[in-house]
Formats: structure tokens, sequence, C-alpha cells
């Protein structure tokens, strides 16, 4: 089916940015046509386009007929070039929590096709959460597992867990680019993936110049994705399509990285990621229902996917956005200098958002990191390396100011609270958590060895590594400043 798709509002306010024109406002109109199977994104039909912009479908008996425009907010999309496409505005409409009440609810009604669900939870909306109720972030994971199994989820995991496959292959891939520079000019800087909305922005907008220095390293949703859809399916005897996964996350962006088609199992016909929510959807979940999160009943953590120590959560060190930077430059510090760094030493440049940190020897620089948050500091980054003038070995580039920790899908605070006041208690409440090292998480080495790596070396890299997709930009008569 065709769906033309009509822009009818802006941006979230994340990146509504004082010098950025970046969303098409109401009276602009952009219909940009694609022809999509719901299901596989296969052609079904043939468009005709009429003089007065008018699109119909032409069956195969030769009927025409008209096909009206569907709309849809952009307050689920960030880093949009001028439009969406209607593949992605199809599958926006499946990442809600009314869609996971709709599976809820069939389970319920004894179809058929029942669903084994799966929740996934980030510690950035678990940290958001706590501070709404004024709970620990470990007890709010508690009572989160408890919340969702009364509602009939089968099992609710942590993406800590998932994050520290993505930090271990961030770090590897650090290094094999580091030793490859001379030969590759593009190696380096290494630019993190994690952030779904960067990653958007650079596709559509910056294209085949900016995507050789992304890492190719899948974020914590992503790999979750794998681990549930192709292992612990199989562990639990189901087909992957027996299985819904949900993740809840701080940004909105994390829908459209689980609708990409890289992420699609076609012969299973099933996403990685079935439906995506937000902290922010969460807390309408628990008003919906007329619970308080403080007023549930905790449930014991599930412990196959969760990064626990004694009954603990744990997160990881560095930033609130992941600590990719903190992670990479220590592993790399080590394995190619020699160099332990017991604490890291970050440096503000132009603002809080932006700050470096480096490894020197005898007055030599031999590592320079960057944390580059927000878009003004994110196309700052992009003019320099057009320009071949960023120092950089690696950046951690998000695309919110302040990181994932204020991701636009997170609680909003309450009247008398001010925005940086709830930032602050999050960032408290986050750190709070006993830090964990990717090295020695005993569990996550072990599936390392029983199961990517007997799964052979190109197929453990497909489940832990993904690609881009330069995205050519159509021609609209809009004027988008980037």
């Amino acid at each position: 089916m065709l769906y033309g798709i009509k822009m009818a509002s802006h941006f979230s306010g994340v990146l509504q940015l004082t010098d950025l024109d970046d969303f098409i406002t109401p009276s602009q109109e952009c219909v940009k046509p694609v022809k999509v199977d719901k299901k596989q994104g296969r052609s079904v039909a043939k468009i005709q386009i009429e003089d007065d912009g008018s699109y119909f479908q032409v069956n195969q008996d030769g009927r025409m007929q008209k096909l009206e425009k569907a709309k849809i907010t952009l307050n689920d999309c960030l880093a949009c070039s001028g439009c969406i496409t209607s593949a992605e505005s199809v599958l926006i409409t499946q990442q809600s929590h009314e869609e996971l009440y709709r599976v809820l609810r069939n389970n319920k009604s004894g179809a058929e096709e029942q669903k084994v669900v799966v929740v996934s939870v980030s510690p950035q909306s678990r940290a958001s959460l706590a501070a709404r109720y004024g709970l620990s972030s470990t007890e709010a994971g508690r009572r989160l597992t408890a919340f969702f199994k009364n509602l009939g989820v089968h099992h609710v995991f942590d993406t800590s867990f998932s994050r520290t496959f993505s930090l271990l292959e961030s770090q590897r891939e650090f290094v094999e680019r580091f030793q490859r520079k001379e030969q590759d000019k593009k190696a380096l800087p290494m630019l993190a993936s994690a952030c779904p909305g960067w990653i958007c922005y650079a596709e559509k907008t910056h294209g085949e110049f900016i995507l050789p220095y992304i890492s190719t390293t899948r974020s914590p949703q992503q790999v979750m994705g794998s681990l549930v859809k192709r292992y612990f399916s199989g562990q639990q005897g189901l087909s992957p399509q027996q299985i819904y996964h949900v993740t809840v996350m701080p940004c909105y962006d994390k829908k459209l990285e689980a609708s990409r088609p890289d992420f699609y199992l076609t012969e299973d016909e099933t996403r990685e990621v079935d439906c995506v929510i937000t902290s922010g959807e969460v807390l309408k979940m628990l008003e919906e229902e007329k619970v308080s999160l403080k007023d549930v009943e905790p449930a014991p953590l599930d412990t196959m996917f969760s990064s626990v120590c004694e009954d603990e959560l744990q997160r990881h060190a560095g930033s609130g956005s992941g600590g990719y930077l903190h992670h990479v430059f220590s592993h790399a510090a080590r394995q190619l200098f020699g160099e332990g760094v017991p604490e890291l030493t970050y440096n503000t440049l132009k603002n809080k958002d932006f700050q470096e940190v480096t490894l020197e020897r005898n007055g030599a620089v031999l590592l320079r990191f960057a944390a580059t948050y927000g878009f003004r500091n994110i196309q700052n980054l992009v003019q320099k390396l057009k320009r071949g003038k960023s120092p950089y070995h690696f950046v951690e580039v998000m695309a919110c100011p302040s990181g994932c920790l204020n991701g636009g899908g997170q609680v909003k605070p309450l009247p008398e609270q001010s925005n940086k006041e709830l930032l602050q208690q999050v960032e408290d409440l986050y750190r709070a958590e006993h830090p964990l090292v990717p090295e020695e998480d005993h569990r996550v080495a072990e599936l390392y060895k029983s199961w990517l790596l007997s799964l052979g070396e190109e197929k453990a890299k497909e489940l832990l590594h993904t690609q881009y997709h330069a995205v050519e930009k159509a021609g609209s008569g809009l004027t988008i400043k980037w």
C-alpha cells in the first residue's frame, strides 16, 4: 500500500535549538510516497500521480483507487532532513504502549496466536521513573518488573546487560581501527553509534562522507534484540515470531531504530524489537492503570539478561549515555600503550556538552577523545571533519543536550520542578548504582563462548554489528538549514 505522508506538527522539543530550522511548520505539506507492504516492504500496486498531485492506486483489473493522506506528527522523529518516509510512518504507528496493550489483551482472550512478551528496560528510563516516584533505581526496577508482569508480561530484562556487549565490541573495533589508521584515512575518528537521532541525521544529511567514521557496533537496544530473538527464543523452544519484544527507552528515536530494515529477520518475518515505548509512556500506563509505582509490591529481578550483583542492578562507569568514551578510552590506553587509567579527567571546552579527554606521555598526545552532545556541537564536529581539522581519535556523539538521561522520551518535571533540578536528580539516581566492568561480566563472557563463537565469526559479527545507508534527499520546495 502507498501512503502519502502529511507533516502535521513540529519535532519534539529536544531538537528545537535556536539556530536550527529543523521541522516543517503546520502550514507546509511534504508528501513523500513510498510503495510498501506493511510486513516486508514489497511493491504491491502501481501508483499514478495526477496533475493536481493526487495519488491513485491502479489495481490489476485497471480500477483506480484514490489514496488518502496519512497524517503523522513528528513528535516521534528527531533528526529527519525535512520529511519522514511513509515506510517509517507505518512502522511508527506500531510503536506505542497501545500496541503492547493490544498484544496483552490478545493473549488474555485465548486467541490462537499467543505471544511470549519480553520487556527490556533501559537504565536511563529506570532512573527517570525512580526520580518521579522517590525510589532508588534498583527499587524502581523491581517494581517495574512487578508492574509489567501484573499486566501479563512474561519476562523483564535490563539493557545494561546488552550494553556490556556493545562496549566490548566498541573497544575491539576502536583498537582495530587505530591499528589501520595509516592505511585507511577514514578509520578515525571513530564516532559512537548508539544514538539513533545522530545516526538518522548522519544518513540523511551527510551520507557517504560521514558514514565510514561511524562505529558499526549495535546499540544496546539492538544487541538485546539479537539476544532475545536469536538466543532466548531457542533457549525457550520458541520461534522468534512467537516472542513480542518491547524495549523501554529514554528517547523517541529508538522507535525509528527498531524499525530499520537491518533489524528485520526476513526468514522469521519479525523484527528484533517489535515495539519501543518511552519512559513517559510507561508513566502514562501507570496512570491509566491508576497505579503508583511506589505502591507496587516489588518482584524479584529477572537475572537471565540483567546486570545484577547481590540483587542490586548495576550500571557502567562514565557518562549517563552508556559510558562509551570512558570504556573505549580506558581499554585503548591499556591495549595500545600499556597505560592504566584509573580515573579520567574531563576538560570542558566550548560548553558543558563538549568535553575532552587526553592521554599524554612525555608531552606527546597519544589519545584524544571527546564527548559531543546536542546538534550544535555535532554540527561543529562534522564541519571540522570536512575541513580535516578534527584532532580526535574517538567521539561519543549524542543528539540530546546532556545525553540520554535528558532524552526527549523521559518523564517530564512536575510543576514545582525545573528541568535542571529533575535532570540532576535522575543523574544522581543513575550514578548511585554500583559500576560494572564489562570485561568482568562472566555471563557475557560465557555467552560469547557458548553462543556467539559457536556460530562462527561472521555470524557473530552480524548479530553485534550493523551497517548504515546514505539517504538521498527528495526534492521538495522546502528550505532546510542544517
